[in-house]
């Protein structure tokens, strides 16, 4: 198996720490990527026409993205653990919809600060992406009460969603008024896998 791979991406950070906690991570080689917003990376581009990480290749040659599809699929050859079944499965499915959404809501506000001329920056833009950020860490501090020590594809998604945040965000004392997630995000972030694929420039 073949990922291309950010140490930056917050979804590739996904896609590996399911590969830990599956055991499977030793088995995935990371390549090289370039991605970006603006300047789409061609290698990539021959399997992914969106040109994005993580792209993921099995065994067999299959390309699959995004994160959700690879996640799925991890789990899946490892005996299907993490993403529940029943209505267990529809609601980390919605859990992880909501880590998705508040990585996608930074992604575009990191965009914003960084890749857009200065000219052209748009502080509502930013201002209605931060918030989504708040209102998901709202939404999150709301279901800690029933976190614990789950390890699931809700749980990591929000895991790699704060992990970003302190990456990216250091200004933003999210912790400040979501103490349930600051405990909750302490513990969790502890584990090997989390420790294994903290983001990095």
């Amino acid at each position: 198996m073949k990922i291309y791979f950010s140490p930056a991406s917050p979804f590739v950070r996904k896609v590996m720490v399911v590969a830990h906690e599956l055991g499977c991570a030793d088995r995935i080689e990371k390549l090289d990527s370039a991605a970006g917003p603006v300047v789409r990376d061609a290698r990539i581009r021959q399997s992914n026409p969106l040109g994005q990480v993580p792209t993921f290749f099995t065994d067999d040659g299959e390309a699959l993205y995004d994160s959700r599809v690879i996640c799925e699929y991890l789990d899946a050859q490892a005996g299907g653990r993490l993403f529940g079944s029943g209505a267990e499965r529809w609601r980390l499915l919605t859990e992880q919809s909501l880590g998705d959404g508040l990585l996608d809501a930074a992604l575009l506000t990191r965009y914003e600060r960084v890749a857009r001329p200065k000219e052209f920056y748009w502080a509502d833009w930013e201002k209605g992406q931060m918030g989504k950020v708040a209102d998901a860490l709202d939404r999150l501090e709301a279901l800690v009460p029933g976190l614990g020590s789950r390890v699931d594809i809700g749980t990591i998604t929000f895991g790699c969603g704060l992990g970003y945040l302190d990456f990216r965000f250091p200004e933003l004392d999210w912790r400040k008024d979501h103490p349930g997630a600051a405990a909750w995000y302490q513990a969790f972030s502890q584990r090997p896998s989390m420790q294994a694929t903290v983001p990095h420039a």
